[in-house]
């Protein structure tokens, strides 16, 4: 199996989703990007430095996250988020950076998305799934990269990216 590089600062990566191309960078907390934002997704951590993640399909598996409702800020949407689709309630977070992504091709040409990307202290709540999202596995932080996987390879070089500054993975607990 090839070893997946993670993002690297403002590197632009080809993308192509829904019939659409993209190019997608990370952009560090000191970068933030102007453009429509996306949402928040959250590196989600238990006191027994698990991570906690979700999956529509029981076999891709990912990060939590979502859009914002209203006025919500980037952080009371990773929160709203975090219940929602993973069950779980952020008692801490710490912004870990930007993804953006720029439409090139498609339909949606010049838009421009913006996703912050965040570390979640969490604790696990009671597993009763409201929404799009049927699965969810606790994972020992030492394995995430083994089931961080998208069908978008950018989109899987932006988690392991977060995963790095969430000092998630190989050499951390």
């Amino acid at each position: 199996m090839t070893s997946i590089v993670p993002a690297r600062d403002g590197e632009r990566m080809p993308a192509h989703a829904n019939g659409q191309d993209w190019q997608v960078s990370w952009h560090p907390v000191d970068d933030p990007q102007e453009g429509r934002p996306h949402g928040a997704a959250g590196i989600c951590v238990t006191a027994a430095h698990e991570l906690v993640l979700i999956s529509h399909d029981g076999e891709h598996w990912g990060f939590p996250a979502g859009r914002p409702e209203g006025t919500e800020t980037i952080e009371e949407t990773l929160r709203r988020e975090m219940r929602e689709e993973a069950c779980v309630t952020v008692v801490a977070s710490r912004l870990l950076g930007y993804c953006r992504s720029a439409c090139v091709r498609g339909h949606e040409l010049g838009l421009v998305l913006i996703r912050s990307y965040w570390r979640a202290e969490v604790r696990l709540e009671e597993w009763a799934p409201e929404f799009e999202i049927q699965h969810r596995r606790v994972v020992p932080g030492s394995e995430a990269k083994r089931y961080v996987r998208d069908p978008v390879p950018a989109a899987t070089r932006v988690s392991f990216r977060a995963l790095e500054e969430a000092a998630i993975g190989e050499g951390h607990p």
